[in-house]
């Protein structure tokens, strides 16, 4: 049996938006006070701007820490584990609410499709106070895949 061989595909900005749209989890790394990382693994979109982006809560780690530095990566991974990801370097900009409502109608629009009731739905987000959190991608790629470097594909290795 021949071995699985990773991969390393450079992306223009539209084929790296092509690939994330799709691909709704990921893992946003901000940066703590003192600089460590944090991650979080959450649900994400491609918003009409292409922007990647989050929906979240104004107490969590995340959000406090994109306010305090916008610099944030986000890992996007295919649902199945072996599958395609890529990492996404950007700047976050956060939206609390109410500002947020009308950028989370348009986040559940591009993940979801249609909601069966627009107005429960922001009224949902007021009461709840969300937030989101939108990522403008600088700098990405390669859409990598794991396995054995190519070096391992030949018959004498």
């Amino acid at each position: 049996m021949a071995p699985n061989i990773a991969t390393n595909q450079a992306v223009s900005l539209d084929e790296l938006l092509d690939f994330v749209r799709p691909r709704h989890r990921a893992v946003l790394l901000t940066r703590r006070g003192d600089g460590s990382p944090q991650a979080s693994p959450l649900t994400c979109g491609v918003d009409d701007s292409g922007r990647i982006v989050v929906s979240t809560y104004p107490e969590r780690a995340k959000t406090r820490n994109a306010k305090r530095d916008e610099r944030v990566s986000l890992l996007v991974l295919s649902d199945d584990w072996n599958g395609p990801w890529v990492q996404v370097d950007g700047t976050a900009e956060v939206l609390d609410s109410p500002e947020s409502v009308e950028p989370l109608v348009e986040y559940y629009r591009n993940i979801a499709g249609e909601h069966p009731d627009w107005d429960e739905y922001r009224e949902a987000m007021v009461k709840q106070g969300k937030s989101i959190i939108r990522v403008t991608p600088e700098r990405w790629g390669p859409v990598a895949t794991g396995g054995f470097p190519a070096r391992l594909a030949s018959p004498d290795a």
